[in-house]
This record gives C-alpha cells, sequence and structure tokens, in this order.
C-alpha cells in the first residue's frame, strides 16, 4: 500500500473514531439499567473508582486508541490489514465485555472477555513498539485502564455469588 494522502489520513482517523465510540456506544446501551439497578448491590474492592470518573476516563481511552490505530497505520500502511485487523480484535472484545458483565450480568464470563481483551491489547503494544512508540504508549494507558478493570472485574466474580 503506498503512502496515505492527507485526506485518506483524515479519513481514516475519522473511521477509527467512529469504530471506537461506536464500542463506547455499545457499552454504554448495554450498562444504563445495570448500573442503576445491579451494579450498586455488588460487593467491590476498595479500589473501585468513583463512578462519575468511568465516563471521562473511557473518554480519553476511545479517542488514545483510534490515535494509536491511526498513527501505526499512517507509518506502515503496507501493514494496515494486520495492524487494523489486531485492533479490531481488541476492540470487539472491548464492545463485547460490557453486555456480557452488565447486560447478561456475568461477571464469570465477563472475566474471561476482559482477559482475552488485556491479551489482545498487549498484542497491539507489541506490534506498534516498532512502528510508533507514542501509538504503543496510548494503548499502554489504556492496558492499564483494562487492568483496573480487570482487577474490579474479578473481585467482584470471586466475592459475588
Amino acid at each position: 500500500m503506498s503512502p496515505l494522502t492527507t485526506r485518506q489520513s483524515a479519513g481514516l482517523l475519522a473511521v477509527l473514531l467512529f469504530a471506537c465510540f461506536s464500542a463506547a456506544a455499545i457499552g454504554g446501551l448495554s450498562t444504563a439499567e445495570a448500573v442503576r439497578a445491579w451494579y450498586p448491590t455488588l460487593d467491590k474492592p476498595p479500589w473501585t473508582p468513583p463512578s462519575w470518573a468511568f465516563g471521562p476516563i473511557w473518554t480519553v481511552l476511545y479517542t488514545a486508541m483510534a490515535f494509536a490505530a491511526w498513527q501505526v497505520v499512517r507509518t506502515a500502511p503496507e501493514r494496515a490489514r494486520e495492524l487494523l485487523t489486531l485492533f479490531g480484535v481488541q476492540l470487539l472484545l472491548n464492545a463485547a465485555w460490557s453486555p456480557v458483565f452488565f447486560g447478561m450480568q456475568q461477571p464469570e464470563l465477563g472475566l474471561v472477555v476482559i482477559t482475552a481483551m488485556w491479551m489482545a491489547i498487549v498484542a497491539c503494544i507489541v506490534r506498534f513498539w516498532p512502528i510508533s512508540r507514542a501509538a504503543a504508549a496510548a494503548m499502554g494507558l489504556y492496558l492499564a485502564w483494562v487492568s483496573v478493570a480487570w482487577s474490579l472485574n474479578a473481585w467482584i466474580a470471586w466475592f459475588n455469588p
């Protein structure tokens, strides 16, 4: 694949932002009722962030994820298919987690999904690093937050019958 034109690059960024925020919308739609009725009844760990923090944190992370994918594809367009496939896998797992954990109210199955997502993010970081350290760092921020989410999910699965 040849280098991206400015127009192609801008279009790619728009598509990636749309994809990331579509995953966010899926999560938001599947959590609304459970966040009000089910989630407050669960035993949660002491390091659980306040509810108001999740929205702003995820907004920054979805933007950073789109930037990361855009940066590596823009820098290595010949690897676009491989990089976008890997990115897409982690994004699909991201979109699946909220419906499983909140929508289905299945913390154990949610733990399986978030573990697979964590591994897919690590794979993205490993593949992104040689192409763009900035992209790998952006995905690293995402991995850090998903690690916190993993620990919350694990606690909830363990301490809530």
